[in-house]
């Protein structure tokens, strides 16, 4: 829990998110729109997601989320990590991706990857990320 004397920020491993505020949420970083039925979806079949919320006057706000999909053994892909712009550059970033760290080493999964916007490299290599030294690199295959 980090706070100040007018909000506490909370981080939760939580499935159960109002599909309306995370829509929301993204749409303040300029991502394209997805549908609720797709956003259900991706929420279903996540092996973990993590939320910070903003709690002020008993009133809770969504203002971080990632999530993590995995094989539960080796693997593990980080998605999807976004911070409302008023929260940026406090650190909450950091404290969700070092949170999610944990709880993947505490499963003993060892293998962490993300995808990150050219813009993002930097703040991800500060925690620990680096590319593939040997030159491998990520492939995609989208419908034509």
């Amino acid at each position: 829990m980090l706070s100040n004397k007018n909000y506490r920020l909370y981080i939760q491993r939580n499935k159960n998110i109002n599909l309306y505020e995370l829509d929301q949420l993204c749409d303040t970083v300029g991502w394209a729109p997805r549908s609720f039925r797709k956003l259900k979806k991706v929420l279903d079949n996540s092996f973990l997601i993590f939320t910070i919320v903003q709690r002020c006057d008993n009133t809770d706000r969504l203002i971080g989320f990632a999530r993590v999909t995995s094989d539960c053994t080796f693997n593990a892909t980080i998605w999807d990590v976004v911070i409302h712009p008023n929260f940026q550059h406090r650190g909450f970033g950091k404290f969700l991706i070092l949170t999610i760290i944990k709880d993947l080493k505490k499963r003993e999964i060892s293998n962490i990857h993300l995808f990150s916007d050219a813009h993002a490299i930097g703040f991800y290599k500060k925690l620990g990320f680096f590319t593939d030294s040997e030159g491998s690199k990520g492939m995609f295959w989208y419908p034509i």
